[in-house]
């Protein structure tokens, strides 16, 4: 194979893992949503955002990690890496989650001042906090078991794991 498929495979399976959780995370959470909004079922809109979400959340954190800030505490016990990650994580996606509710409201209304004052008005807050507790817990079992896996290695968690180390963590990288 030539250099280049081999860089593809490696990526594609960096992004495997994180794209895997978030897509089912995801989709728990705008079912969630869709439960509290007192409707049975899921649309087609919350399963196409869930997953182009799970796509973007999954892109980002492979690159994120690329980032020297991120893993400040390689050495330390993998609680401080885990929370670390963690609240970078939620603070992204608390603010991500402000931008999706007030983006509509300041194009409908023209003007961030009056957007915002509906925003505080007519948004189910409790609705909002428990996505933002969602994305935390879903956020700490993913960073929990991304630092497992690092200290560890794929092999070692595939064979603890699965008993067997699965083909695609046992082909060679780059």
């Amino acid at each position: 194979m030539s250099k280049a498929v081999h860089i593809i495979k490696h990526e594609l399976l960096e992004l495997l893992p994180p794209t895997a959780f978030f897509f089912i995370a995801f989709h728990l959470i705008a079912l969630s949503r869709n439960l509290m909004r007192r409707e049975y079922g899921i649309s087609l809109y919350s399963m196409t955002g869930a997953t182009i979400g799970a796509l973007l959340v999954a892109k980002v954190i492979v690159l994120a990690d690329l980032l020297p800030f991120i893993n400040r505490f390689p050495k330390k016990p993998l609680i401080c890496n885990t929370l670390w990650k963690t609240a970078i994580y939620s603070i992204a996606a608390l603010l991500l989650h402000y931008l999706e509710e007030i983006i509509p409201l300041w194009f409908r209304l023209g003007d961030f001042a009056a957007a915002q004052e509906k925003l505080v008005k007519e948004v189910v807050w409790p609705h909002f906090w428990a996505v933002q507790l969602w994305l935390f817990t879903l956020f700490l079992v993913y960073n929990a078991a991304h630092e497992l896996v690092r200290v560890l290695g794929p092999q070692q968690v595939g064979k603890l794991f699965f008993g067997f180390v699965p083909k695609a963590i046992a082909s060679p990288e780059i």
